[in-house]
């Protein structure tokens, strides 16, 4: 049984003949068609952007400040325990009938 291609998505560009002049020479000396280098190139920078967009990047001090706040946040919540044990209850009711 024959498998079928996966789709692909068409982006048209257009430059300024210098620039694809540029683009043309760089995909020859590489070895591979415009398209591929189109297609490598610009995955290459969308993953750098998108790498340094979504990495948060503390100094020493910046780290410690973070963990001594999330250390901090883990007190006691009576309220929240009361009804945590209220929902085990009410759960435990709804079991038995």
């Amino acid at each position: 049984m024959a498998t079928l291609a996966p789709p692909y998505e068409r982006i048209d560009l257009r430059t300024s003949p210098e620039i694809k002049s540029l683009i043309v020479r760089a995909a020859a000396t590489t070895g591979v068609s415009l398209s591929a280098f189109l297609i490598a190139s610009a995955q290459e920078r969308a993953k750098q952007i998108l790498a340094e967009s979504e990495t948060l990047t503390l100094s020493p001090r910046d780290w410690n400040a973070f963990f001594s706040a999330l250390d901090k946040a883990d007190k006691p919540r009576p309220a929240l325990k009361t009804a945590a044990t209220n929902y085990l209850v009410w759960r435990k009711k709804q079991t038995v009938k």
